[in-house]
Parts: structure tokens; sequence; C-alpha cells
């Protein structure tokens, strides 16, 4: 025998069976009104006035389409099983869709309950055990039709199919099924009715069947469940149409009854129910100090990437596009820059937008720079700066994944641009960091695993064979993608950082602090003109070095390329050769090279020599000899120089341009300011004004916190009181309409002031001040002024209201309130 929890009841005793939702809800205790407006929260907005309310909203097709969407596989499975049977259900029959003929299966025995009771904690079912109901909008949500199947790919019942045939052809098909002739149409249908659902007679019909019909009846019996024929049907067609086994449903166009189906199922509506969440196996175990010593590292780079491009964005920032968004060339040259894939780079740019660190400067020729936020972002630690972006990262709503591909009008979609949110987004990330804690330290799960886990969780809506993948599974890939990105995880294990993310997030960084590797002060200084950086540099050291050389590659070891034109853009900073040869001797644990040297030297020699002012643009040199040398050379034809004197050319382009050209030659020359002082070209950096960082876009209405809760289940409960207390027999009838009381004025100020002295409550109607109408229970304290001030049991709080705006009064019966 089984308790009424085992079968999926919430009621108790002998107490009566609701025969609304609304009295369902009603019978339910606070905290468990609490929790549906917890799980379902679009229904908070606005409070309900009552339980009728609450459940009236809680039937409308955009609320439940967004209940159905957070069922997992099995509860949704018996929903969709629900939306097949009888209305209403019995649990035995529901069990018996879910089971079928064949032994009952001990997991779907044990998880049918539990599947049974979440449907019914969030008001999609209601009902005691023996009478089962679907909402209404749900049903029609999952129920198949003429047209449309099933999810469970079971189509229409006889009833429905059948319900605009001829009774002639009704009367054909029973016959030729071996049934006795009827009176009517309907009898005729329940007839047919009758020998589908009988396991034993429809044995007997299908084993007298063509092995070709059977072979039709398999194909469709798992859905989709329709099918075409011809105007002359072959002769194993016909044999299923003469019998209903197959019915018309437009010319040309058949589907197989729910009741077959459901028979050569063996009872069950679903191929394979899924009671039971799969589990995360196999496991792949690895070494967790390795894991978080890999993972730190890894978090070290991320710091260094975004440090890197917005430092290349805060001198010659990208332009915005018109639409918003980087330009395709934009995100290549990003990409290049810090040797990555274009896709890295958008999610670089998006992580540092959504931090707050990088924004559009907002001026005519608009670009994108870093923002104040930066520097203040800068000198933290490096663990404080990792917390940073993995927090943005958690929240945020942009997804870098679409960058590239074309939205529903065919526009291709940016980096930094429009329409790269999804609000999901942050859900996922957080559960696919949840399901990688819940494995051991150290160990891992495939991709593929883990994506079936959390299909499972959010089965995605039905889709067409060739659609692309679900939008959940495509962010969980890229949350995996960019949690190895960020160090949060490696390998595809948590790494201890990444577990603190989600139960103490401010752990994090202590934990990532001591894995992180200590930044060097020098560096290794090679013949061929080169310097390997053995790890991570401290930030003065390598902002002069990436000044002084040229990143040749990346990795555990950064290799260092020192070249003329390097060399060159450090004296163009204001450095001296001595200050060039100070700085390598400081920071190098191997001598300085006798190359390097000299190329230090032979460029500081040249630097300068030749100088280059405003004009249009005119050219010095102290040595006559090396401008007579430039006026001979073919190459110097575009500049246009023209001797003035013996040391000074002119020439006819911007001096920006004869920089230019003359590095092309090969020249070192220097700008000069119009005193003849050398003008140091230190690119300034640029900021933006000061910006937040952008909010993420909410997957609907936020989850309401306890207080908002508590106050919401009072009003509601307090509403409900005032359409529903019973109030004594009153001398005038009531509305017939069951609309707000009507007293006259002096009856309504003769019961209000009797109330005040006898403390009771009454029930009152009141029209505001805007015309709208309500009905309330109310405990009268005093009457005067023509105002009546009493406790609103309503709304839980003392009010004072107009006594001409109260439209009548009526006495509650006893111990109502």
């Amino acid at each position: 025998m089984t308790t009424s929890r085992e079968n999926g009841s919430t009621g108790g005793g002998t107490a009566a069976a609701p025969r609304t939702l609304a009295e369902e809800l009603r019978a339910r205790p606070d905290d468990a009104l609490a929790d549906l407006l917890r799980a379902r929260p679009d229904l908070l907005s606005p409070v309900p006035g009552d339980l009728t309310q609450l459940a009236t909203r809680a039937a409308t097709r955009a609320s439940v389409v967004r209940a159905l969407d957070r069922l997992d596989r099995f509860a949704l499975q018996v929903a969709e099983a629900l939306a097949v049977a009888p209305d209403p259900c019995p649990y035995g029959t529901l069990a018996a869709l879910m089971n079928g003929d064949r032994p009952d299966d001990p997991r779907v025995t044990a998880g049918l309950p539990r599947a049974v009771t979440t449907l019914r904690e969030a008001a999609l079912v209601w009902g005691g055990e023996d009478r089962l109901r679907l909402v209404r909008t749900v049903r029609e949500l999952l129920a198949p039709s003429a047209t449309h199947p099933s999810p469970t790919g079971l189509g229409p019942a006889v009833i429905e199919v059948t319900a605009g045939m001829s009774p002639g052809r009704l009367q054909q098909i029973i016959a030729t099924a071996g049934l006795p002739a009827t009176h009517d149409p309907v009898t005729a249908v329940a007839a047919l009715t009758d020998l589908f659902e009988d396991r034993g007679r429809m044995a007997e019909l299908l084993a007298e069947a063509p092995a070709e019909s059977l072979t039709v009846l398999g194909r469709l019996q798992w859905g989709p469940p329709y099918g075409t024929v011809t105007a002359t049907p072959a002769p194993h067609l016909r044999w299923l149409l003469d019998r209903g086994l197959l019915l018309t449903v437009t010319p040309g166009s058949v589907v197989l009854p729910r009741e077959v189906a459901l028979h050569l199922r063996a009872g069950r509506a679903h191929r394979t129910p899924e009671p039971v969440a799969p589990s995360l196996t196999p496991v792949t175990e690895h070494s967790d100090r390795v894991v978080d010593a890999a993972a730190a590292g890894q978090a070290f780079t991320a710091l260094t990437t975004v440090e890197e491009l917005l430092a290349d964005w805060e001198t010659a920032g990208p332009l915005v596009l018109r639409a918003g968004g980087l330009s395709v060339r934009d995100l290549k040259r990003a990409a290049t820059r810090l040797d990555t894939t274009e896709t890295a780079a958008a999610f670089w740019a998006e992580l540092a937008h959504a931090a707050g660190l990088l924004a559009s400067d907002g001026d005519v020729d608009e670009r994108y720079a870093p923002t104040p936020a930066y520097d203040d972002w800068l000198p933290l630690p490096a663990e404080r700066r990792w917390q940073h972006l993995v927090t943005a990262w958690l929240a945020m709503t942009r997804t870098a994944g679409l960058t590239g591909e074309k939205d529903a009008k065919g526009r291709m979609l940016s980096a930094l641009g429009p329409d790269l949110d999804r609000s999901p987004a942050p859900e996922v990330r957080r559960r696919v960091l949840a399901l990688l804690a819940g494995l051991p330290a150290g160990a891992s799960v495939t991709e593929e695993t883990l994506l079936t886990r959390l299909r499972w969780e959010r089965p995605p809506r039905a889709a067409a064979p060739d659609a692309p993948e679900d939008t959940r599974s495509r962010l969980a890939r890229w949350a995996l993608a960019e949690a190895e990105l960020l160090g949060v995880t490696n390998r595809g294990a948590l790494s201890a950082p990444g577990r603190a993310l989600l139960d103490a997030p401010d752990k994090a960084p202590g934990l990532l602090a001591p894995l992180l590797p200590e930044p060097l002060d020098h560096v290794l200084l090679q013949a061929d003109l080169t310097a390997v950086a053995p790890g991570p540099l401290r930030r003065p050291l390598a902002q002069a070095l990436s000044v002084l050389a040229d990143i040749e590659s990346k990795g555990g070891a950064t290799v260092y390329r020192f070249t003329p034109e390097s060399v060159r853009r450090a004296l163009d900073a204001g450095r001296t050769a001595a200050d060039l040869h100070a700085f390598l001797t400081a920071h190098s644990r191997t001598p300085v090279p006798q190359p390097l040297a000299y190329l230090v030297d032979d460029m500081a020699r040249r630097h300068g020599r030749l100088r280059v002012g405003a004009a249009s643009s005119y050219l010095r040199c102290d040595d006559e000899a090396v401008l007579g040398e430039l006026l001979a050379d073919r190459r110097s034809a575009p500049l246009r120089l023209r001797r003035l004197a013996g040391t000074v050319l002119a020439a006819q382009v911007e001096p920006d341009a004869l920089l230019e050209g003359l590095r092309a030659m090969g020249y070192a020359p220097a700008a000069e300011s119009a005193e003849g002082d050398v003008v140091i070209s230190r690119a300034d950096a640029h900021r933006t004004p000061p910006r937040t960082a952008p909010a993420p876009v909410p997957d609907g209405p936020p989850v309401p916190d306890a207080t908002l809760l508590g106050a919401a289940v009072r009003a509601v409960r307090a509403g409900d009181l005032a359409a529903t207390a019973e109030r004594k027999p009153a001398a005038a009838p009531a509305p017939a309409d069951g609309g707000l009381p009507r007293t006259t004025p002096a009856d309504t100020l003769a019961t209000v002031q009797a109330a005040v002295l006898t403390g009771a409550a009454v029930w009152i109607g009141y029209v505001n001040a805007e015309g709208a109408a309500s009905q309330r229970v109310i405990a009268p304290i005093r009457v005067e002024g023509g105002f009546v001030t009493a406790y609103d049991h309503t709304a839980d709080e003392v009010r004072t209201y107009p006594l001409h705006r109260i439209t009548g009064v009526a006495e509650l019966a006893d111990g109502v309130v």
C-alpha cells in the first residue's frame, strides 16, 4: 500500500480535493506559496490581489512557457504524459504511461512522485492523486493536434481525428475492423477506441496484418505520427486505412491514432523515460596541485593579455562602428597583437568592457579606450585584478562566441556591438562550474558528458533535426573555453580558486596569491640581439622593454628582439644611449652582448643628426655631406627636397611624412620644435570620461528576496480573505454579480461606528481617486470628519478612508478574522 507522498499527492488525510487551482493554492501554507513565487517570480509583477488572480496569472501562456523551460527532463516527460492522458488522470494511469506493460522500472517508480511534486509546486498540476489535472495552458502547449504531434511523438486520439468524418465512413471502418454496426457516430467512435485500447483484441487484429503494413506502423509508432498517401493507396496502406489504424487528416495526409501508437509502444508514452540525471562519468583524475599551478599560470596570462590589449588601445584605440562595435579589421589587428584567435580577442575585449575597464570615449570621432577605472585596477595585486575580471565574467550576459555570426535580419554581429547579450549566460556559467565543483579535486569529465547533464536539467525545446545546437549548450561550450582562458579551470578540472568563486568569492584571491608566479626583475640577453624573459616581468621592466624591443614570441618564456627600429623608438621616447646601456646592464643576468651595444651606439650616433621641423617642412643637418647624399638619392624624389642653405633642406611634404620617408630610406631623423629642441615622440595615453560597467541583461524578473516574498504572501492572503470571507446575511440582497457591497450612506456610517465599539472587522467596497474598485477587510478604529481610520487586513497596515468612497459595508461571519 502506498502513501499519499509516494503517490505524488501533497494533500493530507481525508481533506476534500480542490476543485480549482485557486483552491489548491489557498490550501498551501505560506512557505509553499513563497516557494512558488520564488520559482516563478514573473507572478509577482504586480503583486496579485488575491489567490484567484495568482492562479489566473499562473496559467497565462508566457508564464507557463517560462515555467516549462525550467523543468528537468523527467518532470517535463511526466507533464507530456499527462497531456496525452485522460483529464483528470489518476496517479495509477500516469504510472502506467511512464512504465508501460513491462514490469515497473524501479527508477521510474521512485522518481515519479518527485516529478509530480515538482509540477504541483510550480502550479502546473493540481488536484488529488486520483484526479491529477494539468493547467489548461500546459495541456494546450503539450497535447497533440491533428497537424502537430505531442513531444512524446504521439498524435491525436481517435475522437479528435474523426470529429469531421462522415457517419458512413465511420460505419465502414468499424465494420472492416470486425465491430458491429452502431446507431450514431458517437458510439462508433467509442467502439473503435475501445478496440484500440484492448490489448488482446488489438493483438488479434494486427496478427492478420500484412508484413508491409506492420512495417509502416513501426515507422510511425515513435513519431512523427503523420504520413502521406496517394489517391490510390498501395494494398498494405489500404488495409490500414480500412480498419482505422491510419486515419485521414486532410486529403493525402494520414495520422496514426494515439491509441494505436500506445498499443504498439506497449503502453509507454516515451521511448526512454529518464528519471535519473545522467552521471558525470567517466572521470579523468589529475593531480590537484598540478591543476592549481597550471590554472594560476593561465590566470596570470589572462591579466597580461588584458593589460596588453588596453595598453595598445590607450594610444591608438579602434574606431566605433556607426552601428556600434569593432570592425572586422580592428578585431583581426587585436588578435594579431595578442597572438590569439579572433574569437579569443573578442572575448578579452568583451571582458574588459564588462569589467568597466574599456568603453567608448563618446567623442565625435568615437573610439574605444581604457576608462579611469583601468588606472585604479592596474596597481592592485594580481590576485585582486583576477578576482575583478572573473567576477565580471560570471555576471556578464555578453557572449563573444556570437561574434562573426549573423542575426535574424542577416546583419553581422560584431565584438562590443549590439545584440550579443544572452540573458541565460550567467546561470549557465555558474551551473557548469557547480557541476565541476561536485567532482573530486583535480577531476574532470568530457565536454559532451557535461552537456548531456545540462540538457537533462534544462531540456532544449524541440527543434528540427538540422537546426543548430540549442543556445544553452552553446553557452556551456563557451563557458568551458572561457574558464580555461581565465584560469578558473585547467585540463577541464576546477581549480581551488575557481571552487571558491561559487561559495566564498572573497577567499578566491587568497587561494590564488601563493600560486601565482613571482614577477622577475631581470632578463637574459643573447648574442643574436634577443632577450629572454624566463617568466613574467615586473610591470615597469616589461613596459620599458616593450619600447626598446619587439616581442618575438610568447609562452612560458617571452623572447624580445632588438632592431634598429625598436632602438630608435626608445631614443624617440627621450632615452639616451647612456640610459639604454645602464638599463640593459641593470636588468640582465648575462653580460650585454657586443652586437647589442654596437646597435645602441650606432643608432644613438645617427639619431637626431637630421632634424625635421615645420616650414611646410624642413630638414637640417650639421654635416653638409649627408644632405648632399640625400639630394642625390633617387628615393628622396617623392619628398621634393630643395637646398636652402648648406645645412638646411626644404621639403614640400608634411613633417610626419618627411620623417616616415627618411626612416624608410634607412636614416634616423628626429623631429624638433620651433625652438630647435628635439621633440620626444611618446604617445599620450587616452582615457574615456568616467564610465560605469554595463549592466547584465536579466533573464526575466529578478528572484525576490525573503522580505519581498513575505510581504507579497501577506498581501495575497489578505486580499484573498477580503474576496472570500463569509458575510452575515444582509437585509438587502447581495450583488448578483458578486461585486462590491452596496449600502446607503446612513447604513454604512452606522455599521462602521458599531464596528468601532465592538472591535469587529467588516467587509467594505472602496473606489479610490483613480476610479479603481476593490474590496477590503478592515477593523475600524475611529470615525470622524467624514473619514474612517481602520486596520486594513488586505494591506496589513492602518489606513484612512473617506466615507463617501465606500460603496457599502457588510459584517463578517463570527470567527472569520
